[in-house]
């Protein structure tokens, strides 16, 4: 059996069944160290349950799951989940929300101090350390959310639908600093979304999904560069009609 050939995450013929239903199926992927790489499908495709088995949350019911060729729980420390809803401990304020997976394990010392008020600025979080979760707006827990999952810079992100609740503007500033953070620190990401559109203005590879299936795989030819103005592109209209075509119709762009 593989383990992996090289990518940092891999998949190798891995399904998952729930009481007799199959919610993933045969799923052969591949993402490089540092890449950004998107799920891409309607609801209740089986992204959410692929993105799972990448945390080691679930085990395949088949097949193997490979971060740099082990399998994910032993790689545990080095992955960073991103759920849907913030959930935020209301309690803590921001900056202890942040801090909190290395206080799980042990006292913050300053380096991490340092490290989370760095997240801070980086997720345009500043002069909110001290304020509790009801205290922010929604795409401020958002950014707190993804800050904290930061903070231990883990080598893995995987992110599940984190900006579907925010509104327009805010969810495009988010992806921003999103992808700004993980190419400086070099993260590699396994993103879960329905939007195309955000999946075109993130992903180095975009894999779309239905019934339990990864169906296509391409990698859009837009700049590195993801600034404001590339969703004004002619570039990126084109790619958003050939991907709309391909989840409609199930063709290859």
């Amino acid at each position: 059996m593989s383990a992996g050939e090289g990518a940092f995450l891999a998949m190798d013929g891995v399904g998952l069944d729930y009481g007799g239903v199959r919610a993933v199926d045969a799923v052969q992927l591949r993402v490089a160290e540092g890449e950004f790489h998107c799920l891409l499908g309607r609801s209740g495709c089986g992204k959410t349950s692929l993105l799972r088995l990448a945390a080691g949350l679930q085990a395949p019911t088949r097949g193997a799951v490979w971060v740099q060729g082990q399998a994910p729980a032993e790689r545990r420390a080095e992955i960073g989940f991103v759920f849907q809803a913030p959930t935020l401990l209301e309690w803590r304020s921001a900056l202890d929300n942040v801090l909190l997976p290395i206080s799980l394990l042990r006292r913050p010392t300053a380096q991490d101090q340092a490290q989370a008020q760095n997240l801070f600025d980086r997720m345009s979080l500043q002069g909110l350390q001290q304020r509790r979760p009801r205290q922010l707006s929604g795409g401020q827990q958002s950014r707190v959310a993804i800050a904290r999952a930061l903070v231990t810079a883990p080598r893995l992100l995987l992110l599940d639908e984190p900006f579907a609740a925010l509104d327009a503007i805010t969810r495009e500033e988010l992806q921003q600093d999103l992808l700004r953070a993980c190419r400086e620190a070099g993260t590699t990401v396994l993103f879960v979304t329905h939007d195309l559109e955000e999946a075109l203005f993130l992903a180095d590879d975009i894999h779309l999904m239905a019934e339990g299936r990864l169906t296509q795989t391409f990698r859009p030819e837009l700049p590195q560069a993801r600034g404001a103005d590339l969703r004004a592109s002619a570039g990126f209209a084109a790619w958003g009609g050939r991907l709309r075509e391909c989840l409609r119709e199930g063709v290859a762009p």
